[in-house]
């Protein structure tokens, strides 16, 4: 695994992050359970090599709960989307936080294999949930990976100790 350089997003890194966001979601708004995240203003960190941005991920922490909005690695096996979700979930601990969470989508495999090999657990599955995310977003595509129907959201969990 490599090691990247994780760093906090902040003013200087913000624009250029929002820009491969929208690059890879169509939008800087992330929609989840019907909820729409402005990854304008959101939390996150980078890992970084050589002054590139490699990975990012979004969160947001409501109460005692954290959900990880974004997260995306630019190279894939490295280990970035693991060194990316250790230290949400570590900010997650200092926060006092009980819970992290995310959504995925049916057509995202990859993803729903990556969380659960780090111990997340499969807690809900919003059918058709994409549909009602459509009105919000209309550039979400009907088609997702693997030439699947994008239509439902999967909420993975890990309670935190």
């Amino acid at each position: 695994m490599m090691v990247f350089n994780i760093e906090e997003v902040d003013d200087n890194s913000r624009d250029k992050v929002v820009k491969n966001i929208i690059k890879q979601w169509g939008s800087s708004n992330i929609i989840t359970k019907g909820t729409v995240h402005d990854t304008m203003i959101l939390p996150g960190f980078v890992a970084m090599e050589g002054g590139n941005i490699k990975g990012i991920v979004m969160y947001c922490i409501e109460n005692d709960e954290c959900e990880i909005i974004t997260l995306d690695s630019f190279l894939s096996n490295t280990g970035i989307g693991s060194q990316l979700i250790e230290k949400v979930e570590e900010t997650a601990l200092n926060k006092k936080c009980k819970r992290i969470w995310l959504i995925t989508t049916n057509d995202n495999s990859y993803a729903i294999r990556f969380y659960q090999r780090r111990g997340y657990d499969l807690k809900a599955i919003y059918h058709d949930a994409i549909i009602e995310s459509r009105k919000f977003k209309p550039e979400i595509p009907l088609i997702g990976l693997d030439d699947i129907p994008l239509r439902h959201e999967l909420e993975f969990e890990k309670i935190l100790e």
